[in-house]
């Protein structure tokens, strides 16, 4: 242990820690822009630079571990007056169009600046400006870069994909798409943990709010949506509300007021998505001589952009079955359509999702399969909702829970944990115990999945049959495990990968909350929100009985394979082979 001083308190720390930690202890905040814990700790903006008395130079507190004695000052006039200089010059760099930027409010540089007091900037004005290709679902600001290296570092070191680098050199230095490509040329798997771990404006989503008010403002367009499990656990963080408070049934009060015509819920497909996975993994199970192991969910499509990058040879071991957002969409366009009534043409749908990626999905040119233009129109990320929520003058504390509409808003406790890293592989083994046995399992008996470590692996019994299961959760932890099984080192009968670290919870749509990684918090209230339902298996849910009985006929049935199974290989990402 070593004893120090921090503005005048004693201190106690583990020998070999930062001075940052070390204040954070003693409940003082010391102020970053550049770093993120275990990821970025290069010093790179100083605005962390604290004063050591001893020393004539300021030290970067990210960077530099306490000794024994040592007296800091975390806010001296020479701290403050540098801190000062340092930030008027990165806002000298930096376009200060707070209002019109999706970060104004929610953005570390501007907190530091209004606390330091910057009123002008005594420095001549330099912004940089380079041309991004605005209908990618993910956007560039070139002049809000601040230089940080978050973006490159997360995805180098958490994603493994090295789509961003230093790009020119000295006072033109930036950041820019890697190997001098543009962004439609590189491998991104637009996970979106580059927009959630900037701390300014420089990246965000392309926002699709606009084709939704339209949308809502046409009187011939029958506005259909769906909430994703994941966005039911974070909507309410950027409004202060307590996770308790901010469910979805007030979530989707909002959206009525919005004036959304018909509001469903993501879980009720999450369920689909369990019958249609979990019996083509029998199927493949009862024929394991002819088939390659293991199979991979197929859920997330920032999961399969990176296999079909990065491991396209393994693109035939995906599950065919489309993710719950386009299952419901294909649902929407069809069942839902003859339930109602109306010309599936006149269904405008729309998702609301915790993913970047979902954008991509929805727009393939095989997603169309209910035959009325695509299956779903518009994903808006848990952010862009919650703009809207804001621009519609809705006061979230206001809001009295309502009920999804029926009979697309019925969904399982197993449906909701699809937010979760672990929660589809749990999700399918209860289903796949009783597809085999008839008889339903424990609902927890599988609950050795969870957690929120990167790579998961259990053994189960079922029904005499035993399987070996992977979860993997991040792009890094992916690689390593398909590295692992392509060197024969691990073997694995069904394997879930979600690209964001932690999951849905951890998406790239979600609220951003600087410095904190709220993915196993958000999974909580996922679990929690299980455990309470009334239904916690797929293969109860009435409404998707209903559907079987009433129109598709089956689980894999040539109605289900035409609406709710996709050929991966009938799109390319950049580079692959034709």
């Amino acid at each position: 242990m070593v004893k120090l001083t921090i503005d005048n308190r004693t201190v106690e720390v583990p020998e070999g820690t930062t001075i940052l930690e070390a204040a954070k202890t003693a409940g003082i905040p010391v102020p970053t822009l550049c770093y993120l814990k275990d990821i970025n700790e290069i010093g790179a903006c100083r605005v962390c630079v604290v004063e050591i008395e001893g020393i004539t130079r300021l030290v970067t507190a990210c960077n530099n571990c306490v000794g024994e004695g040592m007296v800091i000052h975390t806010n001296s006039p020479k701290v403050r007056e540098t801190r000062k200089t340092n930030v008027e010059l990165i806002l000298s760099q930096h376009d200060c169009s707070c209002p019109s930027c999706a970060r104004s409010g929610n953005c570390n540089l501007q907190k530091i600046a209004n606390d330091l007091g910057i009123l002008e900037i005594p420095y001549d004005k330099k912004v940089s400006f380079t041309k991004w290709e605005k209908q990618f679902p993910l956007i560039r600001n070139y002049e809000k870069c601040i230089k940080c290296m978050r973006c490159i570092q997360v995805c180098d070191t958490v994603q493994s994909l090295n789509i961003w680098d230093i790009a020119n050199t000295g006072s033109r230095t930036t950041v820019d798409v890697s190997k001098n490509r543009k962004i439609t040329e590189a491998d991104c798997a637009l996970c979106g943990q580059c927009i959630t771990h900037c701390p300014v404006g420089a990246l965000r989503e392309r926002d699709d709010t606009e084709k939704v008010f339209s949308a809502l403002a046409d009187p011939d367009k029958i506005t259909v949506v769906q909430i994703a499990p994941a966005v039911r656990a974070a909507w309410g963080e950027p409004f202060g509300l307590e996770r308790e408070f901010a469910t979805v049934k007030r979530l989707v009060s909002a959206m009525r007021r919005m004036g959304f015509n018909y509001i469903f819920d993501t879980n009720f497909s999450a369920d689909l998505t369990i019958m249609e996975e979990g019996s083509e993994f029998l199927k493949r199970l009862g024929n394991k001589d002819k088939e390659t192991f293991p199979m991979f969910t197929s859920c997330c499509p920032g999961w399969v952009r990176f296999l079909k990058s990065q491991y396209p040879d393994m693109v035939p071991q995906l599950s065919t079955a489309k993710s719950p957002q386009q299952m419901f969409g294909a649902m929407a366009k069809s069942y839902y359509a003859d339930l109602l009534g109306v010309d599936p043409e006149n269904i405008f749908s729309v998702s609301v999702m915790p993913c970047l990626a979902k954008k991509h999905e929805c727009d393939l040119p095989n997603m169309n399969d209910a035959g009325a233009g695509q299956d779903v129109d518009v994903v808006l990320t848990t952010r862009e909702i919650d703009r809207m929520i804001r621009a519609e003058h809705i006061v979230p504390q206001e809001l009295e829970e309502e009920e999804f509409d029926t009979p697309l808003g019925v969904g399982s406790g197993a449906g909701v944990i699809f937010g979760a890293t672990g929660g589809v592989m749990e999700a399918a083994l209860r289903s796949a115990y009783y597809l085999v046995t008839k008889t339903n399992p424990d609902p927890d008996a599988f609950k050795d999945v969870r957690g929120m470590d990167g790579w998961k692996e259990a053994s189960f019994d079922l029904a005499g049959t035993p399987l070996k299961v992977a979860v993997v959760s991040g792009l890094g932890n992916t690689r390593r495990l398909i590295k692992a099984l392509r060197k024969g080192k691990v073997s694995y009968d069904f394997v879930e990968v979600m690209a964001c670290p932690g999951g849905c919870s951890g998406g790239g749509g979600q609220p951003i909350n600087d410095g904190q990684e709220l993915a196993g918090d958000r999974a909580d209230v996922l679990y929690g929100l299980d455990k309470i339902n009334e239904i916690r298996f797929s293969h109860e849910n009435p409404s998707v009985q209903k559907c079987y009985e009433c129109y598709l006929q089956r689980p894999l049935s040539h109605r289900s394979h035409e609406l709710l199974h996709t050929d991966h290989n009938a799109w390319q990402m950049p580079g692959e082979e034709q």
